[in-house]
Formats: C-alpha cells, sequence, structure tokens
C-alpha cells in the first residue's frame, strides 16, 4: 500500500497492461472468464481512479498528483518519467476509466471469437491512452502517443468488418506519418532545449525566429490534427469506425479523438503561442468547414453507424473551434465539449451495437416501427439523440452554446462571422439526427423477412440497462451542472491564455433601439450599454 500511495499514477497507467498479459496467457478455450476478468480488473481501476483523482479534484482546493524521476538518455537528452493529473486532465483520465469497462460490459455479446484476447489489446490500449493524458515529458507523450497505434490496428484489423484490413491500414498509415513528422520537430526542439520538459521547450521556441516558430508548430498541429481529426485529414475516421468492432468505436470516439485536442491545449499553443495565433484563422475556418461538411455528409449516408462517424467529425470541429477563439469560455466550452462527445457519441455507437448485435444490419431502409418491437431502447436512444443534437438541459447545449459565444466575442476579427457559420452545423446535426431516428424508430415496419426489424424479438436485457443508465445521469448532470466537469481547468485555462496574451474579447455592445427597450431610462440605458460583456466569466457564471 505505500508503493501505491506513492505511486497512484503508475499503478493507473500500467495495471491494465499486466492485467492484460495475464489474459493473454490464459488458454482461448478460457476466453469467457478472460473477458470475465478483464471487465472486473478495468472496473475496479475506475473505482480506484475515482477515489485517487477526486480525492485530489484541483477544484476542490485538493493537490496535484504527480510522479516525477529521471529515466534515460536519448542521444544525449535526458527523458524524465514524469506523470501528473491537474485541471486540464482530470476529467479525461476519468472518462477513460469510466468508458472502458462500460464498453466490456455493453459489447459482452458482440464477439464470439478470441475473446480474451480482445480483452488484453483493449487494457493494452487504455494504458496507451492514460499515458498519454497524464505524460509530463514529451517524449514519454509520444511513446504512449504511438503505443494507442498498436491494439487498435489489431482490433479493427482482426475484428472488425469485411474491409477491416483497409481500414486498419488507412488509420495506422495516417496517424503514423503525421506523428513521424511531429517527431522531427520534437526532436530538433528538444536539441534546443537541452531535454523534453514543456516548460524548457517553450522557452527555446520563444527564442527561435518566428518562422521557425510556425513550422514547429505546423509539425505539432498535424499530428494532433490527424487524431482529432480535423478537415482535411479526416477521411480515416469513417472507415476506421465503420469497420471496427463496437467496442472499438466507442473507445476511438470517447478518447482516442479527444486526445488530439487535449494535444493542442496541452503542448501546441503553449509552447508556440505567436504561431497558434498567427494560425488561428486558418484552424478556425477548418473547423467550420469540418461542422457544416460532417453534418451534410452524415445527411446523405444509408449506414447509421456511418452516420454517427461523420457527425463526430462535426462535433469535433466545435471543440477545434472553441480552441482557436483563444477565449476562456470557448477553450472552457472545447474542454466540456470533449467530455460531452466522448459520452453522447460513445452510447450512440454502444446502441447501434446492441441493434446490429439483434438485426445484423445497420442499413436506415431495414428498420422501421423499431420503437412498437423495443421501447426501452428508444427511450435511451432518443435521449442519447437529444444529448447529441445540444438539446438544452442536455450536455451538447451547454458546450456548444460556450464555444459559440466564445467565438462570437473572439478578439480576432473572424470570430462573428465563424460564429455564424458554425451555427448551421448545430441545426443541421438536428436534421440528420431526427430524421435518422424518425425512420429508425417510428418510420413504417420493413415487412422484409431480411429486414432488420423482422429480427427484432427483444428489447434491452438488464446488462444492457445498466450500461446505459450511467450514461444518460452523466448526460442530464453534465447539462444542468457543466461546472461540475469545467471547475477545475478554469484557472488553468484562463492563466494559459494570459501567459500567451491572447487578444482581449471584443465587447459586446447592444444596439440603441435594443437598449432602450431593455432600460427606458436614461441612466440605466446608458450603464447597460456602456457595460460590455467579459470574455473571461467562470464556467459557474456562465451557466447562471
Amino acid at each position: 500500500m505505500t508503493w501505491l500511495n506513492l505511486h497512484p499514477l503508475t499503478f493507473l497507467v500500467f495495471a491494465p497492461t499486466v492485467l492484460g498479459f495475464l489474459l493473454m496467457a490464459l488458454p482461448h478455450a478460457l476466453g469467457k472468464l478472460a473477458r470475465l476478468l478483464g471487465f472486473l480488473g478495468a472496473l475496479a481501476i475506475f473505482v480506484l481512479s475515482l477515489a485517487w483523482l477526486l480525492g485530489h479534484n484541483p477544484a476542490a482546493g485538493g493537490t496535484v498528483l504527480a510522479e516525477r524521476t529521471p529515466w534515460f538518455t536519448l542521444v544525449g537528452l535526458p527523458v524524465d518519467y514524469a506523470l501528473a493529473v491537474d485541471g486540464l486532465n482530470l476529467w479525461l483520465v476519468l472518462l477513460t476509466t469510466f468508458l472502458v469497462p462500460l464498453t466490456m460490459l455493453g459489447t459482452w455479446n458482440s464477439l464470439k471469437d478470441r475473446m480474451g484476447t480482445f480483452a488484453a489489446l483493449f487494457l493494452l490500449l487504455e494504458t496507451g491512452m492514460l499515458g498519454a493524458l497524464v505524460a509530463q515529458d514529451l517524449f514519454v507523450f509520444y511513446l504512449f502517443w504511438e503505443a494507442m497505434l498498436i491494439p487498435m490496428y489489431f482490433m479493427i484489423g482482426v475484428w472488425g468488418g469485411d474491409e477491416r484490413r483497409y481500414a486498419a491500414n488507412k488509420f495506422f498509415l495516417y496517424t503514423l506519418s503525421g506523428s513521424l513528422l511531429w517527431l522531427v520537430a520534437l526532436l530538433y526542439l528538444a536539441n534546443k532545449a537541452g531535454g523534453f520538459n514543456p516548460a524548457l521547450m517553450a522557452q527555446a521556441a520563444s527564442a527561435l525566429p518566428f518562422g521557425v516558430q510556425g513550422w514547429l508548430f505546423i509539425a505539432f498541429a498535424v499530428a494532433f490534427a490527424i487524431k482529432v481529426p480535423l478537415f482535411p485529414l479526416h477521411t480515416w475516421l469513417p472507415d476506421a469506425h465503420v469497420q471496427a468492432p463496437t467496442a472499438g468505436s466507442v473507445i476511438l470516439a470517447g478518447v482516442l479523438l479527444k486526445l488530439g485536442g487535449y494535444g493542442f491545449i496541452r503542448f501546441a499553443i503553449p509552447m508556440f503561442p505567436q504561431a497558434a495565433m498567427h494560425y488561428a484563422k486558418p484552424i478556425a475556418l477548418l473547423s467550420v468547414i469540418a461542422i457544416v461538411y460532417g453534418a451534410l455528409v452524415a445527411m446523405v449516408q444509408r449506414d447509421i453507424k456511418k452516420l454517427v462517424a461523420y457527425s463526430s467529425v462535426s462535433h469535433m470541429g466545435f471543440v477545434m473551434l472553441g480552441l482557436a477563439s483563444m477565449t476562456v469560455i470557448g477553450t472552457q466550452g472545447a474542454m466540456l465539449q470533449m467530455l460531452n462527445h466522448g459520452v453522447s457519441t460513445g452510447a450512440l455507437f454502444l446502441l447501434v451495437g446492441m441493434l446490429y448485435d439483434r438485426a445484423h444490419t445497420r442499413m436506415i431502409s431495414d428498420f422501421g416501427g423499431v420503437a412498437v418491437k423495443m421501447p426501452i431502447f428508444t427511450t435511451f436512444f432518443m435521449i442519447v439523440t437529444l444529448s447529441s443534437i445540444g438539446l438544452p438541459l442536455t450536455n451538447g447545449f451547454v458546450g456548444e452554446f460556450w464555444i459559440l459565444n466564445g467565438t462570437f466575442l473572439s478578439g480576432f476579427t473572424w470570430g462573428r462571422l465563424y460564429a455564424v457559420l458554425a451555427t448551421s452545423g448545430v441545426l443541421l446535426g438536428a436534421v440528420y439526427m431526427l430524421w435518422m431516428f424518425m425512420r429508425v424508430f417510428w418510420g413504417p415496419e420493413n415487412k422484409d423477412e431480411d429486414s432488420g426489424t423482422h429480427h427484432l424479438h427483444s428489447d434491452l436485457n438488464a446488462r444492457e440497462i445498466a450500461v446505459m443508465l450511467p450514461i444518460v445521469v452523466l448526460i442530464v448532470w453534465m447539462g444542468v451542472h457543466p461546472r461540475t466537469f469545467v471547475g477545475a481547468s478554469e484557472a488553468p485555462v484562463a492563466a494559459l491564455l494570459q501567459e500567451i496574451k491572447a487578444p482581449a474579447p471584443r465587447p459586446f455592445i447592444l444596439a440603441p433601439a435594443v437598449r432602450e427597450a431593455a432600460a427606458p431610462g436614461e441612466s440605466a440605458g446608458a450603464h447597460a450599454s456602456e457595460a460590455p460583456v467579459s470574455e473571461a466569466p467562470a464556467a459557474h457564471e456562465v451557466h447562471r
């Protein structure tokens, strides 16, 4: 216990790997036992993460968990084994440990072959994700970043659909190509800084000519943008989602995509603030394109899973738009939206998987009248759909509203135009999600004996209901009281934007006609017009 108290983050990161190797050592005949042990181990890790991390919640005045020790030397450059949990990664770590056991339980009967090996790879993937989230040395971060590729590659390539090898290779090559360019920039900057400590590397970067800073930022940004994925580097994602088994799709949408946005706010923006502000407009433009393009392409999909995959492109565009706004409320919205997307889109992939396990098809035209045969399933799907389109009092509304608000009030001249354009993505999101929901659940039943609806003979069982209930609770909780999930990041986000000298927000001044209608009294009207809407309200103030 003394060792655990001194090294809780090391245990949290590597316990899944140890368990995964133990599961691999079990005979294939014990696949069901391995699956059970994997789930129980992942559940225990989640419980421990709650106990340790919420006890050190920065928003509650707790200390930040951290571990640091010299590790090895790479071409004369010291690499530190440095891990930490702070306000920027606290809830992303908890999201990871929450989704892994939930996904294993929700896809219990999805796989019939080599279940123990799949569970082991899933746990190895958890180590990669957790390690990348808590790593505070950039080379250690890079190692975990690359380590995530291997288990996900095999999960798609071995247990995926008919075109699994193509999708797995595309996923691998896209991510690896961006990472190699990033590695070159990483080694160059580390050589200037004398190590891989982010603070030292940021100091070294500030002494470089602006042109060099720009190229280094681009190298970092491309690697992270591929993972997000940001348009036009997104084409690997729909293939990977559609071909991956349900568990792979859930964890890919729930956690892996978030590491791209996290890389921007943790490393790329703080290390190259001038370059980040210089390239904020093109990043914001690509984000708006991703929002609208992803929504438009989702509207014409016939496969439910592919529709949800393209919705991820659109929703993650909102995350990047919030980060590009360089405002506290926009960045906080991006942090919250990463969590929202992990919960809501992860739940959508789980539900689509449950439907596919029964019907053996995902084509929209194969369904109709599902609400009559599966009322419980329909209720859960409706709640998650409403959260995905941003209905007020659900998690999706708060994150998107803050992002649009922050972009509109941004100190950049393009802020208001891009906020208006991005709003169309919210409307289009409602169109494609509600259109799909209406056809699948309330449309006329497909009477064909080979149709999906014909094969639906049972509603959700107790296990599947147990999986969906905590997700629904989170959807409502995050929508009603978002400060729970952004309170920890409020101080570090404000400090980051102040340190990089982000442009001051533009005041929002009421037009004279609106002023007079709002406050007929002369003095009251004057006061109302002269009081700008500050960009830096705390999260709870915005919520109120």
